[in-house]
């Protein structure tokens, strides 16, 4: 993929690691997990795969029983999952996706990141025809054979595989993160990472000097409380 994206991937992993930062998104993607499908992992598999990526950034498991408990609360009725598209510099397209009890002040908030940091925010909806909405699981490198795993998770909805610097990729529909998550269980192999992302139908590619500039914009809105996750089109 490049020097432009072991550079995007290195910044992000760094950001990642402000544990300040990355434990409350991570127990807010739990705390909705659990509302939107329920509080049993067993039978929840957006659930199960928010406490996978927790436990995988080291978060304590009364952390995660807390946010889980969170919510049956009054506090939980108010969290919706809320999506804005934008653009920054070099063509490039991006989505937000936010996890708010204040749309008012998260768009707010949102705005004034692109707009200060060379981006401007669209309409809603405007990118949706520029992305496809797919379940992507991380695993590491199993002692399967790619064929083999291909061929038995086709049945369960995979749609692609591959395998980057050790990691493996599975794809699927996005109606299909039920029963891939299932099927990835049933081969005996788990997930480090899995979740519903915005892959970009037709992807871009940035020269490290451009790839610096539209960082200040993408760093910005990942570290807002309210983000969880900031989609975009580049390679």
């Amino acid at each position: 993929m490049g020097r432009a994206f072991e550079y995007r991937r290195a910044a992000k992993e760094a950001r990642w690691d402000k544990m300040s930062k990355v434990f409350p998104k991570l127990a807010k993607a739990i705390t909705v997990a659990a509302k939107e499908g329920g509080t049993e992992p067993d039978m929840n598999p957006k659930l199960r795969a928010a406490i996978a990526a927790a436990k995988a950034q080291n978060m304590p498991k009364d952390n995660i029983d807390a946010a889980i408990k969170r919510a049956n609360g009054k506090d939980s009725a108010d969290i919706k999952t809320i999506f804005y598209d934008g653009k920054g510099a070099h063509g490039v397209q991006i989505i937000v996706e936010c996890a708010t009890d204040n749309p008012t002040r998260t768009v707010a908030n949102v705005k004034a990141i692109f707009s200060k940091n060379g981006g401007e925010i669209l309409p809603s909806g405007s990118l949706n025809f520029m992305f496809t909405r797919k379940s992507v699981f991380e695993l590491d490198m199993p002692a399967k054979e790619l064929d083999e795993i291909e061929l038995e998770l086709i049945d369960f909805g995979l749609t692609e595989i591959e395998e980057e610097d050790g990691v493996l990729y599975i794809y699927g529909d996005y109606a299909s993160f039920g029963t891939l998550s299932e099927g990835i269980e049933k081969l005996g192999l788990e997930a480090k990472k899995a979740s519903l992302q915005y892959i970009a139908n037709s992807p871009i590619s940035l020269n490290e000097e451009q790839m610096s500039e539209v960082e200040k914009l993408l760093d910005k809105l990942e570290d807002d409380d309210d983000v969880q996750a900031v989609y975009t089109n580049i390679e």
